[in-house]
C-alpha cells in the first residue's frame, strides 16, 4: 500500500497487493456496504485520470518517471507501512469483528473509508502500469485522500457515542490522513512531482 505516496516503479499491474485490495473492494461491494456515490466517485476518477493524461499532463517521455523520493527511502517506507496498518489492516480487522459480533453500525461506518482506500491503491497501480505522467499519478492519492476525509468525518459522527476501538480508530485515521493530505501530499509531494515533470519536458 503506497499510502498515497506513489513510489512504486513496477510496471506489472496485477501484483499481489493490487489483487488483495481489489478483493477487499469487491467483498465490501458484494455485502452492500458501498454506496452508489462511492462507486460513482471511483468511476469518475478513472475517467478524469485518462482525460487529464490526454489534455493536461501527457507523458512526454518514453519511460515512466522515477519515484519522487527514490526507491529505498527507509523513512518513507516506514511511513507507508504505518499508513497500511492504520488505513487498511486495522479497519479490515474492525469490520470483520463487527460482522462477527453483529455490529452493523460500526461496519457501515468504517466501510466507505476502507473501500475508497482499497480503490485508491488499485488506481495507483493502474497509474504506474499505464505509464501515466507524474502529475496524473499525484492526482490519484490527492483526489482520493480528499474524498476520504469526508467519509472519516462521517465515521467519526457515527462512532461519537461509543468509547471503543472503533472511535479510536476513526480518530487515528482522521489525524493521519489529514496530515497526509495537508502536511505531505499538497506541500511536499505535489511540488516535487511537478518540478520533475516540467524539468523533463
Amino acid at each position: 500500500m503506497s499510502g498515497g505516496i506513489g513510489q512504486s516503479t513496477r510496471r506489472s499491474f496485477f501484483t499481489f497487493r493490487q489483487v488483495n485490495v481489489l478483493a477487499v473492494a469487491i467483498i465490501l461491494s458484494a455485502n452492500g456496504l458501498v454506496s452508489i456515490w462511492d462507486f460513482s466517485f471511483v468511476l469518475f476518477s478513472l475517467i478524469y485520470m485518462y482525460f487529464i493524461s490526454k489534455f493536461a499532463f501527457p507523458n512526454t517521455t518514453l519511460e515512466s518517471h522515477p519515484p519522487v523520493f527514490g526507491e529505498k527511502n527507509k523513512i518513507l517506507g516506514a511511513y507507508v507501512s504505518f499508513a497500511a496498518v492504520i488505513g487498511l489492516f486495522l479497519p479490515i480487522a474492525y469490520i470483520l469483528e463487527g460482522i462477527y459480533e453483529g455490529d452493523k453500525e460500526g461496519v457501515e461506518a468504517a466501510a466507505p473509508h476502507l473501500f475508497l482506500l482499497a480503490s485508491q491503491v488499485f488506481m495507483e497501480g493502474l497509474s504506474f502500469w499505464g505509464n501515466f505522467s507524474l502529475p496524473v499519478r499525484v492526482f490519484v492519492p490527492v483526489f482520493y485522500n480528499s474524498r476520504r476525509i469526508f467519509t472519516i468525518v462521517e465515521w467519526l459522527r457515527m462512532e461519537i457515542s461509543y468509547f471503543g476501538f472503533g472511535r479510536a480508530l476513526a480518530v487515528a485515521n482522521m489525524a493521519f490522513w489529514s496530515f497526509n493530505l495537508f502536511g505531505f501530499l499538497l506541500p511536499v509531494f505535489l511540488p516535487k512531482a511537478f518540478k520533475i515533470y516540467y524539468s523533463n519536458k
